[in-house]
């Protein structure tokens, strides 16, 4: 168990029966004589990612999570789900398209770097590393004379998400796209 006092940033909590990230911790010292301390903070549900604030009275306490990370790999997509290896254990399972949020657009067969999400032995997310590189499939022809300063353009990539990209950037083309905002990055050789 958890008190307030060792609330801070990072930490994991169970809430409901569900994981929580804090995200931040505000302290309010009482006004009046008698009143207790109150902390507010603010958290993310890691199963679906919503996020919120709670006010606790100093002193109260909050389960820790039955809660880890391990590393994957996404293996192939077909009708039922998007299908994933566990790395270590080489246990292979698959997650659904709403269990996943925005996770399927940088989702390309083979890819390593991510991590599942364990909530007492059962998988309940992916965790995307920062970058990924994807191939540019579809996009206006380059202009002639285009610099990097350049005005940008939409591109579709690999798995049909649309990232604006500089106007020299032609189809066939690997990029980095930052999987947390959605945006391009920088041109990758190949």
């Amino acid at each position: 168990m958890l008190t307030t006092s060792e609330f801070k940033r990072g930490v994991l909590v169970e809430i409901d029966g569900d994981p929580y990230l804090i995200l931040d911790v505000a302290i309010q010292s009482p006004s009046a004589r008698g009143a207790s301390t109150m902390v507010k903070i603010k958290v993310r549900n890691l199963r679906t990612q919503q996020v919120f604030d709670k006010t606790y009275r100093g002193g109260d306490k909050l389960a820790e999570p039955n809660f880890e990370k391990r590393p994957v790999q996404f293996l192939y997509q077909d009708g039922t789900g998007f299908h994933f290896m566990d790395e270590d254990s080489f246990e292979q399972f698959p997650l659904s398209a709403e269990e996943l949020g925005d996770a399927p657009d940088y989702l390309i067969d083979g890819l390593e770097g991510l991590e599942a999400m364990v909530f007492n032995e059962k998988v309940i997310g992916i965790e995307l590393p920062p970058h990924v590189e994807m191939r540019v499939i579809e996009c206006e022809p380059a202009i002639k004379g285009a610099t990097a300063q350049a005005r940008a353009k939409p591109a579709t990539l690999e798995t049909g998400k649309i990232v604006n990209v500089p106007e020299y950037l032609e189809p066939g083309q690997l990029i980095r796209v930052d999987t947390r905002d959605g945006r391009y990055v920088e041109r990758v050789k190949d």
